[in-house]
């Protein structure tokens, strides 16, 4: 088990962490619920729930970066509304500025996506599915994106604005 839980982390510690990253994030309602990514090797458990996103790559739009985020972990395909707010990430290794953007599904198919600049055994997507925020806040703090410990409801998180770190 030891070795299934350091993989991961070790692939996001080589290729993420010491360093500043730009990520962008998409929140996706359906109803009363939200689609949510878990991810293995973030923090010190083997779950890290947040909303679909990635690292923009030089020369790539954060609107085009999310696209192609999505596109990988969820096999959604999406057009990008509005910047929501801006979340300071910092837990060491881990460094991020985040842009949260409002997003909604155009095409594709839900699906379990994968991370290409993961080896295949040091994937860190483990999970792709819609919760709803009691859901989401059920899990210990140091398991969800730190941006829930802010709101009391899934209506909440969409009146975030500004820098949130």
């Amino acid at each position: 088990m030891t070795q299934l839980v350091d993989a991961p982390r070790q692939q996001v510690v080589k290729l993420y962490g010491n360093r500043l990253r730009t990520r962008v994030c998409g929140l996706y309602r359906n109803g009363e619920r939200l689609l949510m990514v878990r991810h293995r090797g973030i923090g010190k458990t083997d779950t890290f729930w947040c909303p679909p996103g990635g690292g923009a790559q030089f020369g790539e739009t954060a609107t085009d970066a999310l696209k192609r985020e999505f596109d990988e972990e969820t096999g959604l395909l999406i057009e990008v509304g509005n910047l929501l707010f801006v979340n300071e990430f910092l837990e060491p290794p881990l460094h991020a500025l985040e842009l949260f953007f409002a997003v909604d599904a155009i095409g594709g198919e839900l699906r379990l996506g994968s991370d290409p600049e993961m080896d295949a055994d040091g994937q860190i997507i483990s999970e792709v599915r819609w919760m709803t925020f009691d859901e989401i806040k059920a899990y210990p703090p140091a398991e969800v994106h730190t941006l829930f410990s802010r709101c009391q409801s899934l209506d909440d998180v969409y009146r975030l604005s500004g820098y949130l770190n």
